[in-house]
């Protein structure tokens, strides 16, 4: 007798026939509907950033498990963990001289977190680091975030130091992650704690980006007004997207081998 598919199964089926274009459509009318999902179900929207910087120490925290369990860090990008405290240091520094609020004890809390995966993996675990895979130069980013962080920054009346580090922090977080797609572009497999903490790295960017988009939405754009004048607006609105786009490859790829019941993800050549 024939096993009856469940629906799920038979929708999934559906979507990985279909060719690309119908896939990137599907996933903008997924992204959007999320959207409207969240504006109904979420009434403060501030929960959005919370909830992402909370599924972010989660992120971390399987890291955690992964170098304390398994004893090696094999597939983890060392410069992506240095790019992320880096931009969250900065961020740190602004909330310190500019507003403190929740988000600066959360930040706290995930920089310590991610300076002790850096301790690990440079010196606990250092012979299991993939140096070689680890290949993306770090100056192909931080060049172009200093000088965009010089261009274009808020145009409010806090030091202009202040206000330059504001920008640099956002364009730092939308490309710490390009390090570690590199090293899982260059291995082809992810072993599945890799994976969950990037998968969860995904989300949190979604839901960081959910939480701009939606306060733009409910201000009717009185928000960015209020980040002040010219391109910079526009830039963290571009950011928050921009580094959700970044992961949604991955991402698509992390849920198919979820619902495939396979333990370890093969990316295909091209992804990430």
């Amino acid at each position: 007798m024939k096993a009856v598919k469940s629906p799920i199964h038979t929708v999934w089926s559906w979507v990985r026939r279909q060719p690309p274009k119908v896939k990137a459509f599907l996933a903008v009318v997924t992204g959007m509907a999320a959207l409207v999902l969240l504006r109904f179900i979420v009434h403060d929207h501030d929960n959005l950033f919370v909830a992402a910087e909370a599924v972010h120490s989660i992120g971390i925290c399987v890291l955690i498990y992964k170098l304390m369990k398994e004893k090696t860090c094999a597939g983890l990008s060392l410069k992506s963990q240095e790019l992320t405290a880096i931009f969250l240091a900065v961020r740190l520094y602004c909330s310190f001289v500019m507003e403190y609020d929740i988000h600066t004890v959360l930040d706290l809390a995930t920089l310590g977190t991610t300076l002790w995966v850096i301790f690990m993996i440079r010196f606990k675990l250092r012979a299991s680091y993939m140096e070689d895979k680890d290949n993306f130069a770090l100056y192909y980013v931080l060049v172009p975030c200093v000088v965009l962080a010089v261009l274009i920054h808020p145009s409010t009346s806090h030091n202009i130091l202040n206000r330059i580090s504001w920008a640099l922090c956002v364009y730092l977080e939308a490309v710490s992650v390009l390090p570690q797609l590199r090293v899982m572009q260059n291995t082809k497999i992810v072993e599945p704690f890799t994976a969950h903490y990037v998968f969860a790295l995904g989300v949190a960017r979604f839901l960081s980006c959910a939480h701009w988009v939606l306060q733009v939405v409910d201000t009717r754009g009185r928000l960015l007004v209020a980040l002040g004048y010219g391109l910079w607006p526009s830039m963290v609105l571009i950011s928050e997207i921009v580094q959700t786009f970044i992961l949604a490859d991955f991402c698509y790829y992390y849920v198919k081998s979820v619902f495939g019941g396979q333990l370890v993800l093969r990316l295909p050549s091209g992804v990430v």
